[in-house]
């Protein structure tokens, strides 16, 4: 393998880029870490060598591999194209790591995240989740199926370029441009004492930290292979527990309401959260930490404070929408997350 030691970590000062590359780092690979921006993370060892790449730009991506690299890891993979430009690396690098996302999954009737809403479309998975589960037909019109064609034309490449894909699920920690603790975080920069929880709190959407993935980016480095892996936290916790710990983290009271049900059609935002699914999403970890010796590096629990610090600090005094673009359009209005009126409205009508 041609230059074996070396990484070259694209996406590198995204949330999940910037845990990565000090993961690699530390686990003596000489790492480059690419971002459109060039920037680079104060965390990095000061051997990081940081420089500036849009691999949309053609012919970009080919001249930062040069002679090679013993691993690529790829957190910006989103098109065919950029299937198609890895797969033009083959027998420059040794092998590649790759984000895929759990939203490739769908249930038995083709229920899946691409579905949610349409009549009836909110999916029933078969829990635990595993790698051999039904996916999303190919499509590159959608998100997950979007994934799915990426996932297809990576791991068909086999012994020419051993890649693993990574499916992740509901990703946190500190950078995060889609934070879902925001939902907790503003309503307690808001004061806000009483939540709404549909589903009577019950809702699972397995979450992910970036140390978990960053964990699993190393131990598939150092075990190459072709193949598709889930990347989850070792525990899914309930919607009602995540209250519960954002609470402990903010050092904060505040009173749960349960709805048993899903938010009334009167009053769509109320018990809604970011979690909020009628049936669970859980991914089973065994083929990860069978096929690569994996281990967690750590729980929702202990990794929930530094996040809410991270995020507190960033939306302190802004305009969340501005604050957090991304997780404005992916809410579209956001402001439905944050319906105190109809919340309040839908309390006093139950007599709270």
């Amino acid at each position: 393998m041609a230059n074996g030691s070396r990484a070259l970590v694209l996406g590198a000062t995204g949330q999940i880029g910037r845990t990565a590359v000090r993961a690699l780092a530390g686990d003596g690979w000489e790492v480059t870490a690419a971002s459109r921006g060039g920037g680079r993370d104060a965390r990095w060892p000061s051997q990081v060598r940081a420089v500036a790449l849009d691999r949309d730009e053609p012919g970009a991506l080919e001249a930062a591999v040069g002679d090679g690299f013993g691993l690529l890891l790829d957190v910006t993979a989103m098109t065919a194209a950029h299937a198609r430009q890895i797969a033009g690396l083959a027998g420059r690098i040794g092998s590649a790591v790759v984000l895929s996302t759990a939203a490739v999954y769908e249930d038995e009737k083709g229920r899946g995240f691409a579905t949610q809403d349409e009549p009836d479309g909110w999916p029933r998975y078969r829990v635990p989740l595993a790698e051999t589960d039904r996916t999303m037909r190919p499509d590159e019109e959608v998100y997950g199926a979007r994934k799915v064609v990426i996932e297809n034309a990576l791991t068909a490449l086999g012994d020419r370029l051993p890649v693993t894909m990574l499916r992740a699920s509901a990703v946190y920690g500190p950078y995060c441009r889609t934070p879902r603790e925001a939902y907790f975080v503003k309503r307690w920069l808001d004061g806000r004492r009483v939540r709404v929880l549909a589903y009577n709190g019950e809702s699972r959407f397995h979450p992910v930290h970036v140390d978990n993935i960053a964990e699993l980016v190393r131990c598939a480095g150092r075990r190459p292979g072709s193949r598709v892996l889930n990347a989850a936290d070792p525990q899914a916790p309930t919607v009602a527990r995540i209250a519960e710990l954002h609470d402990e983290a903010l050092g904060w009271e505040c009173e749960t309401v349960l709805m048993d049900s899903a938010p009334p059609a009167d009053a769509p935002s109320v018990g809604l959260t970011p979690w909020s699914l009628p049936h669970p999403l859980v991914l089973d970890m065994s083929a990860a930490e069978r096929e690569l010796g994996y281990r967690p590096v750590t729980t929702y629990e202990q990794a929930l404070p530094a996040t809410v610090e991270w995020l507190a600090d960033h939306i302190r005094g802004r305009d969340v929408a501005e604050a957090l673009p991304r997780l404005a359009a992916a809410y579209e209005p956001l402001e439905r997350l944050f319906d105190y009126a109809a919340e309040d409205s839908w309390l006093a009508s139950h007599g709270r």
